[in-house]
């Protein structure tokens, strides 16, 4: 599972992978994953580096944990494979793109992969999760591994969007170089929070001007 990781993902995590903090996490979802249900699956863990190389990111989302019912998390945040009912946050999301972007939205496909293809980093804090158990494997050390994530593309890239929803992706932003990039927050797209302001938010107007703006490609929400 830990050596399936895109190329250029691999250069810039070798170092946190001989990390003490890397052995603790690594043996701890091994043996999660050997005796429990665990998602997604062991060989989808990486999946959002998987789809995209370092330096092509244009967009970072940041998402919580996995979904945590059986057949819905597949390593990209928000995201569900094909011919799974989107949840309602992603449901959320989509009503959010039509309101800002006057498009229509497939409302029964929740595969985000495309955007992945045009630079959008789906990446939850938290990559595994326990079957019905959400939040479960929270301070097991992922926070800490998506945090070196995080600062590397803030220390390493110019100009990419980093889009916070929700008081957990927030508490990222501290780490983000916002002279060099651009933080948008809002917050969590779910129904219990999507009325406090990610309704209406038009984050995804303002990814396409900004990307525009420093010569990047708008992605095609």
């Amino acid at each position: 599972m830990f050596n399936n990781i895109e190329i250029s993902w691999k250069k810039i995590i070798k170092t946190y992978f001989q990390t003490k903090k890397w052995q603790v996490l690594s043996n701890f979802i091994n043996h999660e994953y050997a005796n429990k249900i665990i998602y997604p699956d062991a060989k989808n863990v990486f999946d959002a580096f998987n789809q995209i190389s370092f330096d092509n990111i244009s967009v970072v989302i940041i998402g919580q944990d996995p979904y945590h019912q059986p057949n819905q998390a597949h390593g990209l945040a928000f995201s569900v494979p094909d011919e799974i009912t989107p949840p309602p946050s992603l449901k959320n999301i989509y009503k959010e793109i039509e309101s800002d972007l006057q498009i229509e939205k497939d409302l029964s496909n929740g595969n985000l992969i495309d955007w992945a293809n045009q630079g959008v980093l789906l990446l939850n804090s938290i990559l595994t999760v326990e079957e019905n158990k959400p939040g479960s494997h929270t301070n097991i050390g992922w926070e800490e591994f998506t945090d070196f994530i995080i600062q590397k593309i803030s220390d390493e890239r110019e100009n990419v969007v980093f889009m916070l929803w929700g008081n957990y992706a927030k508490k990222k932003g501290s780490i983000i170089d916002r002279t060099k990039h651009l933080v948008l927050e809002a917050s969590h797209p779910s129904p219990l929070g999507a009325y406090r302001g990610f309704n209406g938010c038009k984050h995804f107007s303002q990814v396409n001007e900004y990307l525009e703006e420093n010569g990047r490609k708008k992605i095609n929400w």
